[in-house]
């Protein structure tokens, strides 16, 4: 088959289209990567994000190892793990009173909270 007469093409040129193009995107990306810099962590930052990091493990421990607020208006506390534990195996040993214990737990927990009194208007 002559490949002057016949309708095929060949395809060479699609492949040195398809390294031409991979070139130029590489250059792209190398010239994005260069003229666009992200600025380094330093040590400042560095020291700032684990000075946080331990404050933030410190309050951890405290509120899982310590009795606190979480709502004191409606009276609801946060326990340590091993107090809790210790009150709903006690608790459980009657599953019924338990139950109802631990929906008006719920009820009072999700209940809209109390309205504050209204102020009066100084200027009427």
């Amino acid at each position: 088959m002559n490949p002057a007469t016949s309708n095929e093409r060949p395809v060479w040129h699609v492949g040195l289209g398809f390294l031409a193009a991979s070139f130029l995107f590489a250059l792209l990306v190398l010239a994005v990567r260069h003229s666009v810099r992200a600025p380094a962590i330093d040590a400042d930052r560095a020291a700032e994000r684990a000075k946080d990091l331990a404050q933030i493990r410190a309050a951890e421990v405290q509120a899982l190892n310590h009795p606190g607020w979480i709502d004191q208006q409606r009276g609801i506390v946060r326990l340590p793990i091993d107090v809790a534990m210790n009150l709903v195996a006690q608790e459980w040993q009657n599953p019924a009173a338990a139950r109802t214990n631990l929906i008006a737990r719920e009820e009072k927990a999700t209940a809209p909270a109390p309205v504050a009194p209204a102020q009066p208007n100084a200027f009427e």
